[in-house]
């Protein structure tokens, strides 16, 4: 058997593994090795512009931010096993450990990142509403309100008092007078409160109410 190597023969040899190549180069150039996912809070809320970072061995491999809806995408990293940070102004940084990455796939953590707040960078009014007995009113409708210096009030957030009569309001870290109101059965209470810094701030309302009178 003869092998004859002309020119038209080299030729059609080097195209065919020329294209072999460049298939192989665009198959890998269309997969990726990362992370993807959600921050979120505990209610569910997307937290965007997170800084979400992975490291390897002590050191921080790369760093994103996440989106609007608190999603994001970590792309171009080896496979391997990473830590993973998750930080965000006005909550407590949140971590996993161990986080398994595998060649040439996309990890999906879903909306599994999430953040509680950072109690310390924020004005928590925290309160009790009272019959006039002193016990518990559950279920009273709790409105917060900021007062104006001009004297006019706007509503901002509205809270059902839990079982133990309790309630909370998370603000932002600034000088500001709110006022609490409290309305159980068309009877209603409210106070006013001045905060200076992010503390935590507690205040009781006591309705005009008896227990028997529900």
């Amino acid at each position: 058997m003869k092998f004859v190597f002309g020119s038209t023969g080299r030729t059609w040899v080097f195209s065919g593994i020329l294209l072999f190549i460049l298939i192989g180069v665009s198959d890998a150039a269309g997969q990726s090795t990362g992370l993807k996912g959600r921050v979120r809070t505990n209610s569910g809320k997307a937290i965007p512009n997170a800084t979400i970072s992975v490291s390897r061995d002590g050191e921080v491999v790369k760093s994103v931010k996440t989106s609007s809806n608190g999603s994001f995408e970590i792309t171009g990293i080896e496979a391997g096993r990473y830590a993973l940070r998750v930080e965000a102004d006005g909550y407590a940084a949140g971590s996993m450990s161990n986080v398994e990455v595998k060649r040439n796939k996309v990890r999906d953590l879903g909306d599994r990142l999430f953040l509680n707040a950072d109690e310390g960078s924020q004005v928590i009014i925290r309160g009790s509403v009272f019959f006039k007995e002193g016990t518990s009113v559950g279920g009273a409708d709790v409105e917060l309100a900021r007062v104006n210096s001009d004297g006019t009030v706007r509503s901002i957030a509205k809270y059902t008092t839990s079982i133990s009569g309790e309630f909370t309001f998370r603000r932002p870290d600034e000088p500001a007078t709110y006022r609490i109101t409290a309305k159980y059965n068309g009877v209603t209470g409210s106070k006013d409160i001045t905060v200076e810094n992010a503390a935590l701030y507690r205040l009781a309302i006591s309705l005009d109410l008896s227990r028997n009178d529900r």
